[in-house]
């Protein structure tokens, strides 16, 4: 390959690697009530995660998530998606 084309394949792989981050925030956002303001969904998400903590083992197994999974995700800043 000549140089123009190694640096259209490293551009590209670039903008596949940022498009799937892209589409992974949109799908953490999608989980949200729609028409949430910026507070309303670092409300939404404080309120999820800490319920999350509370979750008996059963319910952990109905939505599929193991007790590290749910301290992992209920620990996190309410800022982080």
């Amino acid at each position: 390959m000549n140089g123009l084309s190694d640096v259209r394949l490293t551009l590209h792989s670039q903008e596949l690697e940022a498009g799937q981050r892209d589409s992974a925030r949109n799908e953490m956002l999608r989980n949200a009530p729609s028409g949430l303001g910026r507070w309303g969904l670092f409300w939404h998400r404080l309120h999820t995660r800490k319920v999350l903590l509370t979750l008996t083992p059963e319910q952990l197994k109905d939505v599929g998530l193991t007790r590290e999974q749910a301290l992992e995700e209920g620990l996190k800043p309410f800022w982080r998606l």
